[in-house]
Order: C-alpha cells, then structure tokens, then sequence
C-alpha cells in the first residue's frame, strides 16, 4: 500500500476512534492518548497526522459535517417521495439516532456544540457551518414541499427549517438528560404542525 494511502487510512482511523469515544465522554474529557489505543496507533504519532488538539477537533467536526450533510443529501434525494415523506424519513432517522444506548446518541453537534464553542473558536465556527449547512438543506426541502404541495407553512421557508433544527436539537439534549425519546416525539408533532403534514 502507498504511503499517502496508509497515511490516510490511519488519519482515518484516529478519526472514526475519536468520533466514538467523544459521542459518548465529550472532548475536554478525552485525551489524545485514548484516541489513540482505541485506533490502534501508537503513541507519539498523533503530531504527524494533526498539528494539535485544535486541529484535530477541527478535523473532527468538519468530517462528521461532511458525512451528515452527505446522508441527508442521500435522504432528500430519494426518488418517489414527496418532500414532505423526505423530511419525515429524516426527522425519523434523527429520532432513531439520538434514541440509542438510552437516549445518549452520536451526534457530534449536540454532544460537543457548548463545550467546543466556549474552548475553540475556529471549532465553533466548523460546528457553525456545519449546522447552517444542515438548515440550508431544510430550507431547499421545505422550499420543495412548498411546490410539490406536500407542505404549507405559517411563515417562511428559511425561519421554519432553522426553528425545526433548534427543536431538534434541543430535543435531543433533553432526550439525554431524561433518558428518555419522549422530548423527541414531542418533537416530531410539533414539526408536523409546523409543516403541517
């Protein structure tokens, strides 16, 4: 295997370790070191794939972005389906997701979104694009659901997808703290209501 192929699957590796064990401990509680074993890296070799900590999160959050807005793409580009049976399947997805190991989730932005915005600024403004990436694909969909006649709203197209995603996201923090999805179908009436679907 090519060096540059073996650089980047290791890259890789650290990433996919540290996306597991952050879901679940947060990033301030998780140490370099730890990635690592859970990567099967060896010590000392972090600094030849990533120039910091910082960086690293970074890096980090930019792919788990990369890889969510890439899933929703492939969720609201399902032939067949109206835009409203498109957002449907993706709130339901959300719910799946953010439901599992008692309510603890993976997604990165409702874990990591206080704790990385107060400690990094150019982590919070990875997490910032992320997340407006993920309301502009709502907005394309509900915009969607406006033509297609699946969909009405009270109010506007890009307001209503960035009232839905703060929901959402609220949704899942209470989700975890209650250890329960109740939060989450609360949730999933009140976009329906929203949408009126």
């Amino acid at each position: 295997m090519p060096a540059t192929a073996r650089t980047t699957d290791t890259r890789r590796n650290i990433l996919d370790a540290a996306q597991r064990i952050m879901a679940h401990k947060g990033y301030s509680a998780v140490g370099i070191n730890e990635v690592l074993a859970g990567a099967g890296v060896p010590k000392g070799s972090f600094y030849h794939y990533f120039s910091s900590k910082g960086a690293f999160g970074e890096a980090l959050l930019r792919r788990y972005f990369d890889e969510y807005v890439a899933d929703m793409d492939r969720v609201f580009a399902r032939p067949g389906q109206s835009a409203a049976e498109r957002l449907t399947a993706y709130w339901q997805q959300w719910r799946e997701t953010q439901s599992l190991d008692d309510c603890q989730g993976k997604c990165l932005a409702v874990k990591l979104g206080a704790e990385v915005s107060d400690l990094s600024e150019p982590m919070r403004l990875v997490l910032k694009d992320g997340t407006d990436a993920i309301v502009d694909r709502l907005e394309r969909t509900i915009t969607d659901g406006l033509a297609d006649g699946s969909v009405t709203l009270d109010g506007d197209p890009r307001s209503t997808a960035q009232v839905l995603y703060d929901m959402w996201l609220g949704a899942s923090v209470m989700a975890k703290i209650h250890r329960s999805p109740a939060p989450l179908d609360t949730t999933t009436a009140m976009t329906r209501q929203l949408l009126h679907l």
